[in-house]
Protein backbone atom coordinates (compact mmCIF):
# COMPACT_ATOMS: atom_id res chain seq x y z
CA UNK A 1 0.00 0.00 0.00
CA UNK A 2 1.11 3.64 -0.39
CA UNK A 3 2.65 5.65 1.86
CA UNK A 4 -0.87 6.66 4.27
CA UNK A 5 -0.32 9.53 4.96
CA UNK A 6 -0.30 9.94 0.83
CA UNK A 7 -3.68 8.16 0.58
CA UNK A 8 -5.30 10.73 3.20
CA UNK A 9 -3.70 13.65 1.99
CA UNK A 10 -2.74 14.97 4.87
CA UNK A 11 1.23 15.81 6.20
CA UNK A 12 2.85 13.87 8.86
CA UNK A 13 2.33 16.34 11.41
CA UNK A 14 -1.29 16.26 11.02
CA UNK A 15 -3.71 15.98 14.07
CA UNK A 16 -5.75 13.23 15.15
CA UNK A 17 -8.46 15.24 14.45
CA UNK A 18 -7.36 16.14 10.77
CA UNK A 19 -6.70 12.68 9.96
CA UNK A 20 -9.93 11.75 11.31
CA UNK A 21 -11.90 14.30 9.10
CA UNK A 22 -9.89 13.73 6.15
CA UNK A 23 -10.93 9.76 6.36
CA UNK A 24 -14.25 10.82 6.91
CA UNK A 25 -14.12 12.98 3.68
CA UNK A 26 -12.69 10.61 1.56
CA UNK A 27 -14.21 7.40 2.11
CA UNK A 28 -17.90 9.12 1.76
CA UNK A 29 -16.71 10.15 -1.65
CA UNK A 30 -15.41 6.97 -2.49
CA UNK A 31 -17.73 4.73 -1.04
CA UNK A 32 -18.84 2.43 -4.05
CA UNK A 33 -22.00 2.80 -3.61
CA UNK A 34 -21.69 6.54 -4.21
CA UNK A 35 -19.56 5.08 -7.00
CA UNK A 36 -21.33 1.98 -8.28
CA UNK A 37 -20.13 2.45 -12.34
CA UNK A 38 -16.16 2.86 -11.15
CA UNK A 39 -14.62 -0.11 -11.28
CA UNK A 40 -11.63 1.05 -8.88
CA UNK A 41 -13.99 2.19 -6.55
CA UNK A 42 -13.61 -0.74 -4.27
CA UNK A 43 -9.98 -0.74 -4.17
CA UNK A 44 -9.49 2.92 -3.62
CA UNK A 45 -12.40 2.96 -0.62
CA UNK A 46 -10.23 -0.07 1.28
CA UNK A 47 -7.07 1.39 0.83
CA UNK A 48 -8.56 4.54 2.48
CA UNK A 49 -9.64 2.64 5.41
CA UNK A 50 -6.81 0.97 5.96
CA UNK A 51 -5.09 3.86 5.95
CA UNK A 52 -6.74 5.65 8.06
CA UNK A 53 -6.43 2.32 10.30
CA UNK A 54 -2.97 2.75 10.85
CA UNK A 55 -2.73 6.54 11.24
CA UNK A 56 -5.47 6.66 13.95
CA UNK A 57 -3.66 4.18 16.15
CA UNK A 58 -1.08 6.51 17.95
CA UNK A 59 1.05 3.42 18.45
CA UNK A 60 1.28 1.92 14.98
CA UNK A 61 1.43 5.62 13.52
CA UNK A 62 4.35 6.46 15.92
CA UNK A 63 5.94 2.89 14.98
CA UNK A 64 5.10 3.64 11.33
CA UNK A 65 6.96 7.06 11.47
CA UNK A 66 10.23 5.34 13.07
CA UNK A 67 10.33 2.93 10.10
CA UNK A 68 9.51 0.10 12.51
CA UNK A 69 6.44 -0.82 10.54
CA UNK A 70 5.17 -0.53 7.05
CA UNK A 71 2.60 0.92 5.25
CA UNK A 72 0.53 -2.54 5.80
CA UNK A 73 1.30 -2.60 9.53
CA UNK A 74 4.18 -4.88 8.40
CA UNK A 75 7.37 -5.53 10.86
CA UNK A 76 10.33 -3.76 8.82
CA UNK A 77 13.55 -5.93 9.29
CA UNK A 78 16.19 -3.29 10.30
CA UNK A 79 19.31 -4.99 10.08
CA UNK A 80 21.44 -7.19 12.49
CA UNK A 81 22.81 -3.99 14.54
CA UNK A 82 26.47 -4.40 14.28
CA UNK A 83 25.69 -8.39 14.44
CA UNK A 84 25.42 -7.83 17.83
CA UNK A 85 22.69 -10.85 18.03
CA UNK A 86 21.70 -11.34 15.10
CA UNK A 87 18.04 -10.54 14.21
CA UNK A 88 16.52 -11.38 17.63
CA UNK A 89 19.77 -10.09 19.31
CA UNK A 90 19.73 -7.36 22.46
CA UNK A 91 22.54 -5.02 20.83
CA UNK A 92 22.12 -1.50 20.20
CA UNK A 93 20.29 -1.09 16.95
CA UNK A 94 18.93 -4.38 16.77
CA UNK A 95 16.24 -4.81 14.46
CA UNK A 96 13.98 -7.37 13.47
CA UNK A 97 10.06 -7.37 15.05
CA UNK A 98 11.83 -8.26 18.37
CA UNK A 99 13.05 -4.66 17.80
CA UNK A 100 15.57 -2.53 20.24
CA UNK A 101 17.45 -4.83 23.59
CA UNK A 102 15.25 -7.55 22.76
CA UNK A 103 11.93 -6.18 23.47
CA UNK A 104 9.82 -7.76 21.11
CA UNK A 105 7.50 -4.89 19.14
CA UNK A 106 3.66 -4.50 20.51
CA UNK A 107 1.87 -4.48 17.15
CA UNK A 108 -1.88 -6.74 15.93
CA UNK A 109 -2.73 -7.77 12.32
CA UNK A 110 -5.85 -5.01 11.48
CA UNK A 111 -7.07 -3.40 8.59
CA UNK A 112 -4.06 -1.74 7.58
CA UNK A 113 -2.19 -5.45 7.28
CA UNK A 114 -2.61 -8.29 5.03
CA UNK A 115 -4.83 -10.52 7.51
CA UNK A 116 -7.78 -8.32 7.18
CA UNK A 117 -10.75 -7.26 10.59
CA UNK A 118 -11.76 -4.34 11.26
CA UNK A 119 -10.72 -2.34 14.64
CA UNK A 120 -7.44 -1.26 16.06
CA UNK A 121 -6.09 -1.79 19.67
CA UNK A 122 -6.85 1.60 20.56
CA UNK A 123 -8.48 4.92 18.94
CA UNK A 124 -11.46 5.19 17.12
CA UNK A 125 -11.31 2.19 14.17
CA UNK A 126 -12.80 2.66 10.62
CA UNK A 127 -15.79 1.15 11.08
CA UNK A 128 -17.19 3.48 13.93
CA UNK A 129 -16.97 6.10 11.36
CA UNK A 130 -18.65 4.10 8.71
CA UNK A 131 -21.20 3.41 11.09
CA UNK A 132 -22.28 7.04 10.75
CA UNK A 133 -21.65 7.73 7.32
CA UNK A 134 -23.14 4.87 5.48
CA UNK A 135 -26.34 6.33 6.37
CA UNK A 136 -26.37 7.81 3.06
CA UNK A 137 -25.80 4.65 1.26
CA UNK A 138 -28.68 2.45 3.00
CA UNK A 139 -26.64 1.28 5.79
CA UNK A 140 -24.85 -1.34 3.18
CA UNK A 141 -20.89 -1.93 3.45
CA UNK A 142 -19.06 -3.41 1.67
CA UNK A 143 -18.47 -7.12 2.12
CA UNK A 144 -15.24 -7.88 0.89
CA UNK A 145 -11.81 -5.89 0.14
CA UNK A 146 -8.70 -5.33 1.83
CA UNK A 147 -9.00 -3.54 5.09
CA UNK A 148 -13.02 -4.12 5.64
CA UNK A 149 -13.73 -7.92 6.39
CA UNK A 150 -16.85 -9.73 5.75
CA UNK A 151 -19.75 -9.25 7.71
CA UNK A 152 -21.54 -12.64 9.27
CA UNK A 153 -25.02 -13.33 7.69
CA UNK A 154 -27.89 -11.45 9.02
CA UNK A 155 -30.86 -13.59 9.95
CA UNK A 156 -33.59 -14.71 7.86
CA UNK A 157 -36.26 -11.56 7.56
CA UNK A 158 -40.07 -12.84 8.89
CA UNK A 159 -43.25 -11.89 7.39
CA UNK A 160 -46.53 -11.44 7.85
CA UNK A 161 -49.55 -10.13 7.44
CA UNK A 162 -51.59 -7.54 9.55
CA UNK A 163 -55.72 -6.66 9.05
CA UNK A 164 -56.57 -3.31 10.36
CA UNK A 165 -60.41 -2.69 11.07
CA UNK A 166 -61.08 0.27 8.57
CA UNK A 167 -61.18 2.92 11.42
CA UNK A 168 -58.70 2.38 13.27
CA UNK A 169 -56.36 2.48 9.73
CA UNK A 170 -57.86 5.49 9.15
CA UNK A 171 -56.76 7.23 12.45
CA UNK A 172 -53.36 5.00 13.04
CA UNK A 173 -52.19 3.37 15.84
CA UNK A 174 -50.98 0.69 17.44
CA UNK A 175 -51.71 -2.63 16.53
CA UNK A 176 -50.99 -6.07 17.43
CA UNK A 177 -49.47 -8.75 15.09
CA UNK A 178 -48.33 -12.39 15.52
CA UNK A 179 -45.42 -13.34 13.65
CA UNK A 180 -45.12 -17.15 11.82
CA UNK A 181 -42.87 -18.01 15.35
CA UNK A 182 -45.54 -17.32 17.56
CA UNK A 183 -44.30 -14.09 18.80
CA UNK A 184 -46.27 -11.00 18.90
CA UNK A 185 -45.34 -7.55 18.28
CA UNK A 186 -46.93 -3.88 18.53
CA UNK A 187 -47.21 -2.35 15.17
CA UNK A 188 -47.26 1.55 14.69
CA UNK A 189 -49.79 1.94 11.45
CA UNK A 190 -49.41 4.97 10.41
CA UNK A 191 -52.51 6.41 9.04
CA UNK A 192 -54.27 5.93 6.17
CA UNK A 193 -51.07 3.85 4.93
CA UNK A 194 -51.60 2.58 1.34
CA UNK A 195 -53.05 -1.33 1.28
CA UNK A 196 -50.61 -3.72 0.43
CA UNK A 197 -47.83 -1.58 1.99
CA UNK A 198 -44.87 -3.60 4.04
CA UNK A 199 -43.75 -1.76 7.50
CA UNK A 200 -40.49 -3.59 8.59
CA UNK A 201 -39.36 -3.77 12.17
CA UNK A 202 -36.03 -3.71 12.41
CA UNK A 203 -33.67 -7.26 14.30
CA UNK A 204 -37.45 -8.80 14.90
CA UNK A 205 -36.67 -11.61 12.19
CA UNK A 206 -35.17 -14.53 13.01
CA UNK A 207 -31.72 -14.71 14.85
CA UNK A 208 -28.28 -15.57 12.68
CA UNK A 209 -26.68 -18.90 13.46
CA UNK A 210 -23.44 -17.50 12.55
CA UNK A 211 -23.07 -14.12 15.04
CA UNK A 212 -24.85 -12.28 12.71
CA UNK A 213 -27.92 -9.55 12.99
CA UNK A 214 -30.71 -10.41 13.27
CA UNK A 215 -33.22 -10.64 10.47
CA UNK A 216 -36.28 -8.00 10.15
CA UNK A 217 -39.63 -8.65 10.52
CA UNK A 218 -41.67 -7.72 7.24
CA UNK A 219 -45.66 -6.64 8.12
CA UNK A 220 -47.94 -6.36 5.16
CA UNK A 221 -51.05 -4.04 5.55
CA UNK A 222 -54.48 -5.13 5.01
CA UNK A 223 -58.15 -3.30 5.34
CA UNK A 224 -61.20 -4.65 6.63
CA UNK A 225 -63.57 -3.29 4.87
CA UNK A 226 -66.55 -1.40 6.86
CA UNK A 227 -69.88 -1.30 6.69
CA UNK A 228 -70.96 2.30 7.08
CA UNK A 229 -67.74 3.67 5.55
CA UNK A 230 -65.46 3.51 2.50
CA UNK A 231 -62.68 5.71 1.85
CA UNK A 232 -62.27 7.90 -1.46
CA UNK A 233 -58.37 9.36 -0.95
CA UNK A 234 -57.96 10.88 2.31
CA UNK A 235 -61.88 11.18 2.21
CA UNK A 236 -64.47 9.08 4.10
CA UNK A 237 -67.80 8.54 2.16
CA UNK A 238 -70.90 7.58 4.43
CA UNK A 239 -74.74 7.07 3.16
CA UNK A 240 -77.27 8.99 5.86
CA UNK A 241 -81.39 8.30 5.69
CA UNK A 242 -83.37 10.48 5.89
CA UNK A 243 -87.03 10.98 6.20
CA UNK A 244 -89.24 13.09 3.39
CA UNK A 245 -90.26 15.48 5.66
CA UNK A 246 -86.23 16.23 6.91
CA UNK A 247 -85.36 16.81 3.29
CA UNK A 248 -88.28 19.26 2.43
CA UNK A 249 -88.10 21.06 5.58
CA UNK A 250 -84.61 20.90 6.85
CA UNK A 251 -83.38 19.57 10.46
CA UNK A 252 -80.90 18.64 12.71
CA UNK A 253 -79.82 14.60 11.99
CA UNK A 254 -77.21 12.43 13.60
CA UNK A 255 -74.10 11.49 11.34
CA UNK A 256 -71.39 8.32 12.37
CA UNK A 257 -67.80 9.42 12.15
CA UNK A 258 -64.69 7.54 12.54
CA UNK A 259 -64.82 9.15 16.06
CA UNK A 260 -68.62 8.50 17.20
CA UNK A 261 -71.72 10.27 16.16
CA UNK A 262 -72.32 14.07 16.04
CA UNK A 263 -75.38 16.13 14.64
CA UNK A 264 -75.24 17.96 11.57
CA UNK A 265 -78.38 20.72 9.82
CA UNK A 266 -79.73 19.36 7.09
CA UNK A 267 -80.50 22.55 5.01
CA UNK A 268 -84.21 22.51 3.91
CA UNK A 269 -85.13 21.30 0.43
CA UNK A 270 -82.51 18.81 0.24
CA UNK A 271 -82.47 16.01 -2.51
CA UNK A 272 -81.43 12.45 -2.38
CA UNK A 273 -77.75 12.34 -3.34
CA UNK A 274 -76.90 15.45 -1.91
CA UNK A 275 -72.97 15.72 -0.18
CA UNK A 276 -72.45 17.18 2.84
CA UNK A 277 -68.81 17.72 3.84
CA UNK A 278 -67.68 17.76 7.51
CA UNK A 279 -63.98 19.24 7.66
CA UNK A 280 -61.35 17.06 9.06
CA UNK A 281 -63.29 14.03 9.75
CA UNK A 282 -61.80 11.98 7.16
CA UNK A 283 -58.50 9.79 7.24
CA UNK A 284 -55.64 11.27 9.27
CA UNK A 285 -54.65 12.60 12.16
CA UNK A 286 -55.74 16.56 13.32
CA UNK A 287 -54.66 18.83 11.24
CA UNK A 288 -54.01 16.67 8.44
CA UNK A 289 -56.84 14.52 8.22
CA UNK A 290 -59.21 13.97 5.20
CA UNK A 291 -63.04 15.06 5.26
CA UNK A 292 -65.92 12.93 5.72
CA UNK A 293 -68.99 12.83 2.79
CA UNK A 294 -72.11 13.04 4.01
CA UNK A 295 -74.35 11.38 1.37
CA UNK A 296 -77.80 11.98 1.80
CA UNK A 297 -80.54 9.31 0.74
CA UNK A 298 -84.04 9.43 1.38
CA UNK A 299 -86.07 6.79 3.25
CA UNK A 300 -89.53 6.71 2.38
CA UNK A 301 -91.75 4.48 5.21
CA UNK A 302 -91.24 1.33 4.92
CA UNK A 303 -94.96 0.33 5.55
CA UNK A 304 -96.24 3.53 3.47
CA UNK A 305 -98.28 6.33 5.37
CA UNK A 306 -101.75 7.05 3.94
CA UNK A 307 -101.09 10.87 4.63
CA UNK A 308 -98.07 10.82 2.48
CA UNK A 309 -99.98 9.46 -0.16
CA UNK A 310 -102.64 11.61 0.31
CA UNK A 311 -100.37 14.36 0.07
CA UNK A 312 -98.78 13.34 -2.91
CA UNK A 313 -101.60 12.82 -5.14
CA UNK A 314 -102.56 16.20 -4.35
CA UNK A 315 -99.06 17.80 -4.62
CA UNK A 316 -99.71 15.73 -8.06
CA UNK A 317 -102.68 17.43 -9.20
CA UNK A 318 -102.39 20.75 -7.89
CA UNK A 319 -98.74 21.70 -8.59
CA UNK A 320 -96.97 19.14 -11.06
CA UNK A 321 -93.66 19.16 -11.57
CA UNK A 322 -90.90 17.34 -13.63
CA UNK A 323 -86.86 17.02 -12.17
CA UNK A 324 -86.04 16.35 -15.62
CA UNK A 325 -87.03 19.34 -17.70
Amino acid sequence: MRDPYDVLGVPRSASAAEIKKAYRKLAKAWHPDHKPDDPTAQEKFAEIGSAYDLLSDAGKRAQFDRGEIDAEGKPRFQGFGGGQGGPWGGGAGAGGPWGQRGQRFDYEFSPGGPFGGTRTRSGVGGDDILDELLGAFGGRRPRSGAGFGGEPPKGEDLRAELTVPFRDWARGGKQRVRLPTGKELDVSVPAGIEEGKTIRLKGQGSPSGLGGEPGDALIVIRVAPDPEFRAEGRDVRVEVPITIYEAVLGGKVRVPTLDGAVEMTVPAGSDGGRILRLRGKGIGKKGAAGDLLVELRIALPKNGDPRLTALAETLKEEAPYDPRS
